[in-house]
């Protein structure tokens, strides 16, 4: 493959997102709800808010915008109305505190010696940035779905990040844990490779020009 960069899904592929979302929801709060049960709950409405915007039953809301109105739905459905202001805002922040995989930050880092390799994700700009301080993700460039006020899967979020690189999709290898995103991609003609995070629920092997288990394991395979 003549692959001249990588683009990264991130949430669930570079980085933890239920453990680090239901650290924030015990934190903020208590023992009112089960941390982890809540963290999948609000996960459970990404894809379905997402959807609206890219249906066009509302105009573009960034991911920050979406999280708090899947919260504000949440605290209502768990008896918490009351939640202050604050409070809210904390949570909204806390999918900008997510943890990486073991393996993340050593894979990406041998794998900048050879590609450029940038986040892809449906997250804004804002949070991508905050998690890459947070987590220590060496990212050459961050790519978002706001950039192109599209969300995946949408054809427009896979063919801009091509373009903003100045490269053809089949020199664009995605990067993914979850197979509907690896489908789009391929569709639109990049290449792909699935990480299979066993907490992503996903098959232990997917359709897509490389299976890896790890973020250093895909290093290995492109020699890195």
């Amino acid at each position: 493959m003549d692959v001249r960069a990588l683009v990264f899904d991130v949430f669930g592929t570079v980085v933890d997102w239920r453990s680090g979302v239901a650290r924030e929801v015990g934190r903020l709060l208590g023992d009112v709800v089960d941390a982890e049960s809540f963290a999948d709950a609000w996960r459970g409405r990404y894809v379905p808010s997402m959807d609206r915007v890219r249906h066009g039953e509302q105009p573009w809301t960034d991911l920050d915008g979406l999280h708090r109105a899947s919260l504000d739905e949440l605290l209502a459905e768990h008896g918490l109305p009351d939640t202050p202001e604050d409070v809210r805002a904390e949570l909204v922040l806390s999918w900008r505190r997510l943890d990486p995989w073991p393996d993340s930050v050593p894979g990406l880092t041998r794998l900048k010696r050879r590609h450029v390799i940038a986040s892809l994700s449906n997250g804004n700009v804002a949070l991508l940035v905050d998690m890459a301080k947070y987590g220590g993700l060496p990212w050459d460039t961050v790519l978002s779905a706001e950039l192109f006020r599209h969300y995946k899967p949408d054809p427009e979020v896979y063919l801009g990040a091509a373009e903003l690189l100045s490269l053809a999709p089949e020199q664009l290898l995605m990067v993914a844990a979850h197979v509907d995103d690896l489908v789009a991609a391929h569709k639109c003609g990049l290449r792909t490779a699935y990480v299979h995070r066993p907490s992503e629920r996903g098959p232990a092997v997917a359709d897509a020009d490389i299976n890896v288990s790890a973020l250093t394991d895909l290093a290995d395979r492109l020699g890195a």
